[in-house]
């Protein structure tokens, strides 16, 4: 068998397991109110520029099982509030050769970091596209004198999830005109490219497919405004670029890294995609 005749099945598999109509599903028609007083926008009219690709928008939690959907329900359920605390424990540690902490610049974590995480990513003052994680290490090493954290250190995923916390219940905002334009054009540009030997792009799945099965997965829209996210699989956090690197790599694929120019415009662009729902600050999936 040649290795082009390989690939053309390969694919032809893939497209016959997604477009089956006995493994769709319909999504939930809960509502998301996190301990009962912070309720959580899921679905949503698509935004201007999504049209003719998207009506309406659904988050990925409407995608998951009853019990995946129980545990965000509930701080006390939530595995990932114990990574949020740990973050806000460091929030006032002092650090560096500077002596200092978030805090001593930024005051209290509930008021200095409020909607900081719906506009991520975004423009630094030098006109480049920068994630959450950029700015916490920018604060790191020319702020505090510290060291910068892995982008999937565990210091890193504490800090990621409780500013995110802080952003609960607002609604996405990014910038994706001006100067954020091209970021967001290069973002389109990887998300309708189709990647590795399944000849898969992220449109194939999240855009034309959300809804039905692959394998044992529910296809959701690919929507990150409830990230970083604890996965069960992982039993652990996951960054934005973590799965992004995870869903190239599954169209078996060379994929970029976390932190990579390509990663940051794909993250503004897909972000884009979820304008209209609001930040879940610590999601839950499988």
């Amino acid at each position: 068998m040649t290795l082009r005749f390989s690939r053309t099945i390969l694919a032809a598999t893939a497209a016959f397991a997604l477009s089956s109509a006995a493994l769709h599903a319909e999504m939930a028609e809960d509502e998301l109110n996190i301990n009962g007083d912070t309720p959580i926008v899921t679905k949503a009219p698509a935004a201007a520029h999504l049209e003719g690709h998207l009506d309406e928008v659904y988050s990925g939690w409407l995608f998951r099982t009853d019990d995946t959907r129980a545990m965000e329900q509930d701080d006390f359920d939530n595995p990932i509030m114990i990574y949020a605390e740990k973050g806000m424990d460091n929030w006032s540690v002092a650090d560096g050769s500077e002596g200092k902490s978030c805090a001593d610049c930024h005051g209290d974590i509930s008021e200095g970091m409020k909607g900081v995480r719906a506009t991520m990513p975004k423009l630094n003052a030098k006109g480049e596209l920068w994630s959450m994680e950029d700015y916490i290490n920018d604060c790191r090493t020319n702020r505090m004198g510290a060291e910068a954290w892995g982008w999937d250190s565990g210091a890193m995923h504490n800090m990621t999830v409780a500013l995110s916390v802080q952003s609960r219940g607002m609604p996405v905002n990014v910038k994706i005109d001006g100067d954020a334009a091209p970021f967001w054009e290069k973002g389109k540009e990887i998300y309708y490219t189709r990647y590795g030997q399944l000849e898969l792009s992220c449109a194939s799945c999240h855009e034309e497919n959300y809804g039905n099965y692959i394998r044992a997965d529910h296809l959701s829209q690919g929507q990150i405004q409830g990230f970083p996210v604890y996965r069960l699989k992982n039993a652990g956090v996951v960054s934005i670029h973590n799965r992004f690197k995870g869903c190239i790599r599954d169209t078996r694929a060379e994929t970029y890294s976390p932190g990579s120019p390509e990663f940051h415009a794909l993250e503004l662009y897909v972000a884009s995609r979820g304008m209209g729902l609001d930040i879940e600050g610590g999601g839950v999936r499988p």
